[in-house]
């Protein structure tokens, strides 16, 4: 006989009032807050921080030390301007003494004497900027002109002048005198778009940075005040008597030995030895100018006055004489 399979129970689904809800879906656990969230945010803040400020500047300023900076942020803004880029670096031995010698003595006179700063010039420029607000007069030494023109930007604001003072510090220790002049030379804006002591020497003279005379080294120098102003050829009266000062204190500087913390630089060539400092040429004085004025009238003639004599006083009688009898 066949066994016919067992038949599953039936089960009635109750109706109404009886029926089973379905059971609504648990919200998703909500996953567990970390403690300490205002901590990592102080942590990452002064880990940045510490990046921009310590590790990135070192960096660059250690990179600088052996690599030329490829551009400026002037470079890039003068660019912007129209002005165009001509900037060929130059080592300090391909350099003419000339130049290192007239910045020493037009720019920073305590160059081998400081360490990046001179307090005194600095007291110097404030008190004469106090009594002539309009005209600006700078106590920036060569390692702060350094320091401002390969990592910062030209315009004033005391921001600015806070992180120039900054690099500062880190080029005068990782880089050096002789490092802290190679870089100024060759970046120093001297021209329009002409930057460094290669790119101005060919513009102006035709010939290299080591072939300037003492008399040209003298007239760049004497432009960096204001050098989309000033001109190294044919130069106004004020950039000649201001080269031929640079060149009469180039030779203070090199008789009294105060670029010794350069180092050696190329030897003075016969023509540059043969050649005469420029000397500073006393200011001619003019002659006061004549005043003329309506002339006074002669002083009256006073007639002498007649002095009486003094009377002469009655003479005195003797007193007479008393004879005494016993």
């Amino acid at each position: 006989m066949s066994q016919e399979p067992p038949q599953e129970p039936q089960y009635s689904i109750p109706s109404g009032a009886d029926a089973p809800t379905p059971s609504e879906p648990l919200p998703p656990p909500r996953p567990a807050r970390r403690p300490g969230g205002l901590g990592r945010l102080v942590r990452a803040v002064f880990i940045w921080g510490f990046i921009l400020t310590v590790v990135l500047p070192v960096g660059v300023t250690l990179l600088y030390r052996f690599v030329p900076p490829p551009v400026t942020i002037l470079m890039v803004q003068r660019l912007f301007e129209g002005k165009g880029l001509d900037y060929r670096w130059r080592p300090l031995k391909r350099i003419s003494p000339a130049l290192v010698q007239a910045a020493i003595a037009s720019e920073d006179a305590k160059f081998c004497a400081h360490d990046g700063f001179d307090f005194e010039a600095i007291q110097k420029a404030a008190a004469s900027n106090k009594r002539r607000p309009g005209k600006i007069r700078g106590g920036s030494t060569i390692s702060q002109q350094t320091a401002k023109n390969v990592f910062l930007w030209p315009q004033r604001s005391y921001l600015r002048k806070g992180l120039e003072a900054y690099y500062t510090v880190l080029i005068e220790t990782l880089w050096g005198k002789r490092r802290i002049m190679e870089v100024y030379l060759n970046v120093a804006e001297m021209g329009a778009g002409t930057y460094g002591a290669e790119a101005a020497a060919q513009r102006y003279f035709g010939v290299s940075a080591d072939q300037l005379t003492r008399a040209q080294a003298a007239r760049l120098v004497a432009i960096l005040p204001n050098p989309l102003k000033y001109k190294a050829v044919n130069p106004g009266k004020y950039v000649a008597r201001r080269s031929r000062r640079i060149g009469a204190a180039a030779g203070t500087v090199r008789s009294d030995g105060l670029s010794a913390c350069v180092g050696n630089l190329r030897s003075a060539t016969r023509a540059e030895r043969a050649e005469p400092a420029p000397e500073r040429k006393p200011a001619a004085r003019q002659p006061a100018p004549e005043r003329k004025t309506d002339p006074l009238p002669p002083p009256p003639v006073l007639e002498p006055v007649p002095v009486e004599p003094a009377p002469v006083p009655d003479p005195v009688p003797p007193e007479p004489e008393f004879k005494t009898t016993d």
